[in-house]
């Protein structure tokens, strides 16, 4: 056989190498997470719920998900073991402003304080006419005329 021939078996088992190992230091790190745990720590379960570590076992770990509730996790199950100013502003919300004071407004009422057009209630016309502005051509007249009749149970007898 030639080299040509052997060279893409060659470059693949090269990328499977890679690809296994690299995955294998992934696993590895997260397993040196779990290990380094400690009770009192704030944690993420792989299904996205927060929870505060209370005891640690051989292969599971108790977590207090409320206060005063308790659950047995797998510790496979632990996502992420989070620092505690991380963890206290996901979960308590205590969030501390970095940078600049902007505040955001909880609504858009803000954003159009001001305008003379809000001012004196006026109403925004969305696109949609009233019953008496229905312009009469072709089938709206039709629509109309039906619906009256179905009011009046005109349109019922067969």
């Amino acid at each position: 056989m030639s080299l040509v021939t052997l060279l893409p078996f060659i470059v693949l088992i090269g990328a499977m190498f890679l690809m296994t190992r690299s995955a294998k230091k992934k696993q590895q790190a997260a397993a040196q997470m779990r290990n380094d745990m400690q009770p009192g720590t704030g944690v993420r379960t792989i299904g996205g719920m927060y929870a505060t570590v209370k005891e640690i076992q051989d292969d599971t770990v108790i977590l207090e998900v409320a206060p005063g509730v308790h659950a047995v996790y797998a510790k496979n199950s632990i996502g992420a073991v989070l620092d505690d100013a991380e963890y206290n502003r996901i979960v308590h919300g205590d969030e501390e402003l970095v940078g600049d004071d902007t505040v955001v407004p909880d609504d858009a009422s803000s954003l159009t304080e001001g305008d003379s057009a809000d001012d004196d209630g006026a109403k925004i016309d969305l696109g949609k006419k009233a019953e008496d502005d229905v312009e009469t051509e072709g089938s709206e007249v039709k629509a109309s005329e039906a619906k009256d009749a179905k009011a009046d149970g005109e349109g019922d007898a067969k």
